[in-house]
């Protein structure tokens, strides 16, 4: 799906998160109602500006972010760890 638009990020809107079309309902939102049980008929009747393609959106913007992550080893002091950065 092309998200691109739909999923909107404004510096001066929510912090400049992501969110659905220029509204205060940004991806995480969604994704933290998903993540709770909510179905996307509930989440859709309890916001009803929102669509199910807005949803699917945030969906699809949440894989192509999950996919353009990138793990680094890094070493401190002697020591391997991880380090998370957005390619």
């Amino acid at each position: 799906m092309n998200y691109t638009d739909i999923i909107t990020i404004e510096p001066n809107k929510r912090g400049g998160k992501p969110c659905i079309r220029g509204l205060r309902i940004t991806v995480y939102d969604i994704l933290e109602y998903l993540a709770g049980g909510m179905t996307m008929g509930e989440i859709v009747e309890d916001f009803p500006e929102l669509t199910q393609n807005d949803i699917k959106a945030c969906l699809a913007f949440a894989a192509d972010r999950e996919r353009k992550l990138f793990v680094a080893p890094i070493t401190t002091d002697n020591q391997i760890g991880l380090v998370d950065v957005l390619a």
